[in-house]
């Protein structure tokens, strides 16, 4: 149990991380510093590591998968650029950490995951944290999410071996796809925007991220 000590201690590491990880590197955008500012990111860390929460490196949930290091979360986010419109798919909800900074920015989120069992864990947090604006669906990520689309932002938290297709197709003309691709172990983050017909593609640098399962990602 966290007592009143220990939640003003998480806050001061958030705020510093918000500083150090975030500012400093280079977030600019006011609205996703805001949102990370407002986001309780110890909540979704496995109570093992939940000191762990603010530092400036990945950690693991349920299932092999992890949360992100919080200045990959917020590089992606701010590339983004959403609007208080948008309407965004997130392809693996994993601890719900991602999804709740979307929901900050945008008007919906629909997020695919494979897991039921981490789908059902982050669907409870995120309505106890009042984030009524995401829809979680259970399924293959690869393949996107039909019924809603096209979709001003998609954003993917796994790694593919490629980009898939069946997700460029569901992208807005003025959409952004946000999507790290390689090989099992290193990664280049790709920002792809829908011009059209045309398709701008543009590296935001190495990452790793673990792998995209499915149907146009890696098998099993």
């Amino acid at each position: 149990m966290i007592d009143r000590k220990d939640i003003d201690a998480l806050a001061m590491h958030r705020e510093k991380m918000v500083q150090e990880q975030l500012i400093n590197r280079g977030i600019t955008s006011q609205r996703v510093i805001d949102a990370f500012r407002n986001v309780p990111r110890h909540l979704f860390i496995e109570d093992g590591l939940i000191y762990q929460a603010y530092s400036d490196y990945p950690l693991p949930i349920a299932e092999g998968q992890t949360i992100s290091q919080p200045y990959i979360v917020a590089l992606m986010t701010q590339n983004l650029d959403l609007k208080p419109d948008d309407i965004m798919l997130e392809i693996g909800t994993g601890s719900g950490y991602q999804t709740a900074i979307l929901a900050e920015l945008c008007a919906k989120v629909y997020s695919v995951e494979r897991f039921g069992s981490i789908a059902s864990k982050a669907r409870k947090l995120l309505d106890g944290l009042g984030y009524h604006n995401v829809m979680i669906v259970i399924g293959d990520g690869t393949r996107g999410y039909t019924p809603k689309a096209p979709y001003d932002g998609i954003i993917v938290t796994a790694a593919a071996p490629s980009v898939p297709e069946t997700l460029l197709t569901q992208l807005k003309d003025g959409g952004r796809l946000l999507i790290p691709v390689g090989s099992e172990h290193t990664q280049e983050l790709l920002k792809i925007v829908r011009q059209g017909e045309s398709l701008k593609q543009e590296s935001l640098g190495g990452c790793r991220f673990v792998k995209l399962i499915g149907e146009y990602g890696w098998e099993r």
